[in-house]
C-alpha cells in the first residue's frame, strides 16, 4: 500500500482527491492523508512516519511548502515530494527543485498527468527501498561469510557461486559532473555532499526510468549499465534526459559560482560481469569490466560539458532514432589507431 500525504490550504481539495482516487483507496492500493498547511503536515508525519510521498502546494499559511520540504528532507531523505502549484510560482518551483523536490505539476490539476507523476514517483521510491534492502542483506551476508560459515553452509560450492562470472552484451555510460571540484574545494563538507547527492539523485532517476542500473559512483561521476532489449537506445535516451535536465538547473552561487553540466561517454558491446574485489577482505563489487567499459570511460574524458560521445559502431545502430554530429577521428588511450566518434545531439 502506498501512503500519500496531500498538503494544501484549499479545504475542498480533500473531497476532490478522495473522489478521483476512490477506487485505489477502496482497493487498498492508496492510503491518503490530508493537511491544510506545512505544520499540520509535520505533525501528521510524526504520527505516520511510513508515509511514502507528499503532494504539496507552495503558498500556505502557518508553514509554506518550501519550509515543509526543507524539514522533511532533513528528517526523512527517502520521503519524496511532488510540488503542486501555479505557473506564477515558477521561481518558487525552481527553489523547490533545488531543495530536492522530486517533480511538480501545475494547477489547475490535470489528474491524468498527476496520476502518471504519482506512479512514477512511487516506482522510484520502491526501487530505492529494494536497493536499500538488497544492500542491507548483502552487508549482513558479508559479516558472516568467513571460513567457518562457508564450511558449514557448503564451503566451496558457495565460494564458487560468489565468484561465478559471465560475459554479457550491453551498454555502459559514464556520466561525469563537470567542474564539481570547484565546489568541493570552496564549500563546507555538508554543502558539498548535499549538492552532489541531489545531482546524483537526478541522474539515478533517469537511469532507472530507462531500466538501467547504477554500477557505481566514482567520485563525482556515475557508471550505469543497460542490458536487455534496445539497451543502447535506452542508454542514450537516459543520458539525453540527464544532460537536458542538468542544463535547466539554476547556477549555485551562495559563495561559489557553479553551473551543473555533465560530460558523457557511451559504448556498447561485450563485457565481463562478475564479483570483482578481494576475497581476503570479503569486499566484492558486482561490476562489469573490459574494453567496452574502458572505451566508454575514455570517451567521457574527451567529452566537453554538455556533450555525449559515442563510437561509430553505436551510431550506426541507432542513426534513425537520434540526431548526431560527426566529430571525426579521435585518439584514445591504449588504442593503436584513432577511432571515429559521434556526438549525440537529440
Amino acid at each position: 500500500m502506498a501512503k500519500i500525504l496531500v498538503v494544501d490550504d484549499e479545504e475542498d481539495l480533500e473531497m476532490l482527491f478522495r473522489q478521483k482516487y476512490r477506487q485505489k483507496i477502496r482497493s487498498g492500493e492508496y492510503e491518503m492523508y490530508f493537511a491544510l498547511n506545512g505544520q499540520l503536515a509535520l505533525d501528521l508525519l510524526k504520527e505516520n512516519p511510513d508515509v511514502d510521498m507528499i503532494l504539496s502546494d507552495i503558498n500556505m499559511p502557518v508553514m509554506d511548502g518550501l519550509t515543509l520540504l526543507s524539514n522533511t528532507k532533513e528528517q526523512n531523505p527517502l520521503l519524496k515530494t511532488v510540488i503542486i502549484s501555479a505557473y506564477g510560482d515558477m521561481e518558487n518551483i525552481r527553489k523547490a527543485m533545488n531543495l530536492g523536490a522530486f517533480d511538480f505539476v501545475t494547477k489547475p490539476v490535470d489528474f491524468q498527468d498527476l496520476e502518471i507523476t504519482v506512479e512514477k514517483t512511487l516506482h522510484y521510491i520502491n526501487q530505492i527501498k529494494s536497493n536499500i534492502k538488497a544492500i542491507r542483506e548483502n552487508n549482513i551476508l558479508r559479516m558472516y561469510v568467513d571460513e567457518t560459515v562457508l564450511s558449514f553452509m557448503g564451503g566451496k560450492e558457495i565460494e564458487a557461486a560468489l565468484m561465478e562470472n559471465e560475459t554479457i552484451v550491453g551498454t555502459v555510460a559514464f556520466i561525469d559532473l563537470c567542474g564539481f571540484t570547484r565546489i568541493s574545494e570552496n564549500e563546507d563538507p555538508n554543502t558539498v555532499v548535499g549538492l552532489l547527492n541531489e545531482y546524483f539523485d537526478l541522474m539515478v532517476r533517469e537511469i532507472i526510468d530507462e531500466k538501467g542500473s547504477v554500477d557505481k559512483f566514482i567520485g563525482d561521476a556515475v557508471m550505469a549499465v543497460f542490458q536487455g532489449p534496445n539497451h543502447l537506445q535506452r542508454a542514450i535516451t537516459s543520458c539525453i534526459a540527464i544532460r537536458d535536465k542538468m542544463e535547466v538547473i539554476p547556477e549555485y552561487s551562495v559563495t561559489t559560482h557553479f553551473k551543473p553540466q555533465v560530460s558523457i561517454g557511451i559504448n556498447s558491446g561485450e563485457m565481463v560481469s562478475g564479483n570483482i574485489g578481494s576475497k581476503s577482505l570479503k569486499r566484492l563489487d558486482y561490476t562489469v569490466i573490459g574494453d567496452t567499459v574502458n572505451v566508454a570511460a575514455r570517451l567521457q574524458s574527451k567529452a566537453n560539458p554538455g556533450q555525449i560521445l559515442i563510437m561509430d559502431h553505436c551510431q550506426a545502430q541507432v542513426q534513425d532514432t537520434f540526431k548526431f554530429n560527426r566529430i571525426g577521428e579521435m585518439p584514445l588511450k591504449n588504442k593503436a589507431n584513432p577511432v571515429t566518434v559521434f556526438e549525440v545531439l537529440s
